[in-house]
Order: C-alpha cells, then sequence, then structure tokens
C-alpha cells in the first residue's frame, strides 16, 4: 500500500540508522517534511532537518522539538523510535545500565511525545507511533530489561491512546520481531560463530529471516497515515510469525 504524506511534517527520534533511518527515508518518499533526533549525527541524507540530541535530556529534547514544531507550526506525526537494547538476566548488569536502558527506551518516549503535543493538536491529521518489540509480547531470554523497557512502551501506548481520545491524536506502535540493523550486527560481530548466530536469530522467525528496516518502516509509515484512520490503541506485530505461530524450526532462508 502506498501512504500519501505530501504537506506533512513527520519527527522521528532514533532517526540516524536502522529502523529511524529507514522511517525517515520512506515518509520523505512519501512526500513529507521529516525531521530527525538521534544521539549521534547523521552521515548522509538531510542534515539540516537533523538535529543531534539525547532523548534523556528532556530539556534538549524540549528545544529540538520546539524548534520543529514553531518552523511548520505543528506536528503531524511523531515516531518515538529511538531505543538501546542490552544482553542479560535479572541478575545481570550494573544498575547503571538498567537506568540507562529505561531512561532511553520509556523516558525518551516520555520526553518526545510531552514536547510534542502541543504541535499535535495543532494538527488536523495527528498521529504518534511508538517502536514497541517482540520482547514485550514473549519471553526472550537473556533479554531481562530490555523486554522491560519495551514491556513499558506496550503499556504506555494504549494509556496514551486512551488519554489522548478527547485530542483526536492516534498512539500506535509496532513490535518488531528480530531486525537486521546495527543493533543485531553487533550482537552478531560478538557472537563466536558469526554465522552460526546469524542463522539461529533467522530460524527463530517462522518465516525463516530476519526482517529488514524498511519493512518495519512500511508498518510504521501506514499507521501514521491517513489510511489507518481507525486504527487507534493497537500494537502491530511485525515479527515473521514469532508471536503467533507454533510451528517447528526451520532452517534460515537463502540470502
Amino acid at each position: 500500500m502506498s501512504v500519501d504524506y505530501t504537506g506533512r511534517v513527520a519527527l522521528v527520534t532514533g532517526g540516524a540508522s536502522g529502523i529511524g533511518a529507514a522511517t525517515a527515508a520512506r515518509l520523505r518518499a512519501a512526500g513529507a517534511t521529516v525531521h530527525t533526533l538521534d544521539v549521534t549525527a547523521l552521515t548522509s541524507g538531510d542534515s539540516g532537518r537533523h538535529t543531534v540530541v539525547d532523548v534523556t535530556d528532556e530539556q534538549r529534547v524540549r528545544d529540538a522539538i520546539a524548534a520543529v514544531g514553531s518552523e511548520h507550526a505543528r506536528i503531524d506525526l511523531l515516531v518515538n523510535n529511538a531505543g538501546i537494547g542490552a544482553i542479560g538476566t535479572v541478575e545481570d548488569g550494573d544498575l547503571a545500565e538498567w537506568r540507562r536502558v529505561l531512561d532511553v527506551n520509556v523516558f525518551g518516549v516520555v520526553h518526545a511525545t510531552r514536547a510534542a503535543l502541543p504541535f499535535l493538536r495543532q494538527s488536523q491529521g495527528r498521529a504518534i507511533v511508538n517502536v514497541c518489540s517482540l520482547a514485550a509480547l514473549v519471553g526472550l531470554a537473556k533479554r531481562a530489561v530490555y523486554s522491560a523497557s519495551k514491556g513499558a512502551v506496550y503499556a504506555l501506548t494504549l494509556s496514551m491512546a486512551a488519554d489522548l481520545l478527547d485530542d483526536r491524536i492516534r498512539v500506535n506502535a509496532v513490535a518488531p520481531g528480530t531486525i537486521g540493523t546495527p543493533w543485531v550486527d553487533r550482537l552478531l560481530a560478538a557472537a563466536d560463530d558469526r554465522e552460526a548466530e546469524r542463522a539461529r536469530l533467522a530460524a527463530r522467525q517462522p518465516i525463516g529471516r530476519l526482517g529488514t528496516a524498511d519493512e518495519i518502516a512500511a508498518v510504521i509509515a501506514f499507521l501514521g497515515s491517513a489510511d489507518a484512520s481507525f486504527v487507534n490503541g493497537s500494537v502491530w506485530t511485525a515479527d515473521g510469525g514469532m508471536a503467533s505461530l507454533r510451528t517447528p524450526p526451520r532452517l534460515a532462508a537463502p540470502a
């Protein structure tokens, strides 16, 4: 499905790489003016509409989003994508790491949303899309704090959707499975056998492969579009069937 964002203003956190960069590119291709926030600078693309900011810094996030909203007198779509991962059980990692993951993955959503709401209320086609995770829905080994953070995003999405009904701001989320992003690349780089680990990650999706950032971006673009005007308070899985299908493990599909 091709969505139309002509004349719309979108803001994407974590927009410098992975799902965020793919989402920004897709929205631009659909006609949107897209601003991105990220803790790192852009290596290519529309650097003039990119702000380097850590989403845990509430004041800097507020200032960056206020600049976008003031420039256009509104924001039509907020994509809360910024996030970090962590490996370990409930016993692993020091509490500083736990606090950092929760600070980025949960409070980052809070900071960006609070800052954007006054400008979203000025829009006629207002929407928020949060990037959740399959980890919020199923028990993944050694993903304790990451799963906890994304479980919070899941619940927060539903609560925000209820709270913002009177403002006619739709709030939805996408819950990706394992996606071929820089985060997964770092996991593979740390593995003893990179190819074996990649095959294992691919095989746990019933579809037999990793997802791509652009596939998740397509779901985000739909949820934020006028075509999804009757979709609200939902968390869409895009996980190759991992959450809902119970099938024998498959070998990874050919590249």
